[in-house]
Formats: structure tokens, C-alpha cells, sequence
């Protein structure tokens, strides 16, 4: 896979989370305020970082730099819950409680094999701030 070839499936896996993220924002006709907004908010966010950070991964990757292979994994099982977190909280379906638990133990996975990489990859100490954010986020709604 050459390095375009990389970027249009990176980029096809971005766009699934822009339905999601439109979902956060609140319509004129809805009343009051949506009730996991925060959560929606830092879970969008936490799976663009990792969009991110998941490239930049596979960049090395390509040009042999095995390195950041198990944090490619975590980002990427970070980024497809955070993607379905992101509209079924802003459903706010019954399932929320039992993802959002799934989703926080995968933020705090991601965070730890990104933390092993922040001090020489911006991407991931990013990846990592945001999976901690996001990680908050869930905790308060799987406890709940």
C-alpha cells in the first residue's frame, strides 16, 4: 500500500465519524440541552486524535519503523468504539451505560501504549490527553 493508497482509507474511516459528530450539535428544534454532550464532545474528539495518531503510526510503519505497532492497535480499537460511543450517547440509547465501560477501558489502554511513545511523537501524547478526557467522560456515565 503506497502512502495515497493509505491516506483515502484513512480518510474513509475518518468520514464515518462525521455523522456522529453532527449528531452532538444541537438543533433548533430540539428542547434543552442534549444529556451526554460532554461525553459526545470528548469522545469525538478523542477518536480524531487518535485518527491522527493512528496515521502517524502507520506512516512509521510503512517506512519499517515497527516501533509504534502495538500502539497502532490500541489507537485503532480506541477510535472505532469512540465512533459508535459518539452516537449512541448522543441517543442517548440504553446501551450507553455498558458501552460507555467498554470505551473507557479501552481509552485507558490506548492512553498507557501511547503514553510509551509521547516524549517522541507529538500524535501520541496527544492521543493520550484525550483518551483521559474522554475516559472521564465515560466514567461518569458508567457508573451511573
Amino acid at each position: 500500500m503506497n502512502k495515497r493508497e493509505l491516506l483515502r482509507t484513512l480518510g474513509a474511516i475518518g468520514a464515518v465519524g462525521v455523522p456522529a459528530a453532527m449528531l452532538a450539535q444541537q438543533s433548533p428544534h430540539m428542547h434543552g440541552a442534549a444529556p451526554h454532550q460532554a461525553l459526545v464532545a470528548a469522545a469525538s474528539d478523542c477518536a480524531a486524535k487518535g485518527q491522527i495518531c493512528l496515521a502517524h503510526c502507520y506512516e512509521n510503519l510503512v517506512e519499517g519503523d515497527k516501533s509504534l505497532g502495538a500502539c497502532a492497535k490500541s489507537v485503532e480499537e480506541m477510535v472505532v468504539l469512540c465512533g459508535a460511543l459518539t452516537s449512541v450517547a448522543a441517543q442517548n440509547a440504553p446501551s450507553l451505560p455498558k458501552l460507555a465501560a467498554v470505551v473507557l477501558d479501552a481509552c485507558r489502554r490506548c492512553e498507557a501504549e501511547c503514553r510509551k511513545h509521547e516524549n517522541e511523537h507529538s500524535q501520541c501524547k496527544n492521543c493520550a490527553e484525550a483518551c483521559v478526557a474522554c475516559a472521564a467522560e465515560c466514567k461518569k456515565v458508567a457508573s451511573a
